[in-house]
């Protein structure tokens, strides 16, 4: 299951390149994007509700579109997200299965996803644009294929994904539809062929995050547009990666290491939520015995 277009991963610069890969991301020149890796310690985290819940506080306003359904037994979801990650403009598509009932007063009640392991990965492609305009083209056989461009900005209202899923079998590819269907999806807006589904994801149709307000959403994204356009300004006389990188180091500091940090605070609350669910667990768990 290699990368489907064998991309040179390199941004030229071996110390960002070696931050990337610790955070579980690799360059791909040709589109100037960054994008997730096939077993990156992302993976070993699994997805919950509160992982998005927590996003908005730590400077990403994105579009969530989560799809659960059952298939042989076993409870699936589907993730899609779109929008602005801090410095990045950005789409995923994610494959959890494996999901069991949590539940913990007063930390979290709802389903924990353990991610896909390699013979659940599916065929995904989606491209995303704004306003009309193509960003970039994913196109792999992964488990979470993604895709963020550094020092663009959007709304996430102004982004939509052009996304094709092929899924194991028919019985598969019937309880996704269903399931999309029931968060708003009617059938003219999916186009099957085979076992795979196209739709559009524009406007997200299940809930979205307490966490995403009208008031937060501005002020979060005032200071995402500004580090963009300082971004832009900054690089904007240079070609290379490497020059860009250089031209933000000797500038702003403090923007230089953003990029060189990037995601790591979102990755550092994901691990804490997976400790704490982990440990609320075991400590129910033992206390059961004792009773």
């Amino acid at each position: 299951m290699g990368n489907t277009f064998n991309l040179p991963q390199s941004t030229g610069d071996r110390e960002l390149d070696k931050a990337l890969a610790l955070a579980g991301y690799a360059y791909d020149p040709q589109q100037d994007i960054f994008i997730s890796t096939k077993n990156p310690w992302q993976r070993n985290v699994g997805y919950c509700r509160l992982y998005d819940e927590a996003a908005a506080p730590l400077g990403m306003i994105i579009d969530c579109e989560p799809v659960y359904f059952e298939y042989r037994g076993e409870k699936w979801m589907i993730g899609i997200w779109k929008g602005q990650y801090d410095l990045v403009v950005g789409a995923e598509i994610g494959v959890y299965n494996n999901g069991f009932p949590v539940n913990l007063p007063g930390i979290f009640q709802g389903t924990f996803y353990q991610t896909a392991k390699d013979e659940d990965c599916l065929k995904m492609a989606f491209t995303l644009r704004k306003n009309g305009k193509v960003l970039f083209t994913r196109k792999d056989v992964h488990w979470w294929l993604t895709g963020f461009d550094l020092g663009e900005f959007a709304e996430p209202s102004e982004l939509t994904m052009e996304i094709e899923i092929t899924f194991r079998d028919e019985e598969m590819r019937n309880a996704f539809v269903e399931a999309i269907k029931k968060i708003g999806y009617s059938s003219k807006e999916l186009q099957i062929t085979g076992n795979t589904v196209f739709f559009i994801f524009d406007k997200p149709r299940s809930p979205q995050p307490f966490t995403r307000t009208p008031l937060t959403d501005e002020i979060i994204q005032r200071k995402n547009k500004f580090l963009c356009e300082k971004f832009q300004e900054i690089t904007g006389p240079y070609n290379t990666f490497p020059e860009k990188l250089a031209a933000v180091q000797e500038q702003l500091p403090d923007m230089y290491r953003l990029v060189m940090n990037m995601g790591k605070s979102k990755q550092i609350f994901e691990i804490i939520i997976l400790l704490t669910l982990v440990g609320a667990v075991a400590i129910n768990f033992y206390s059961s015995l004792r009773d």
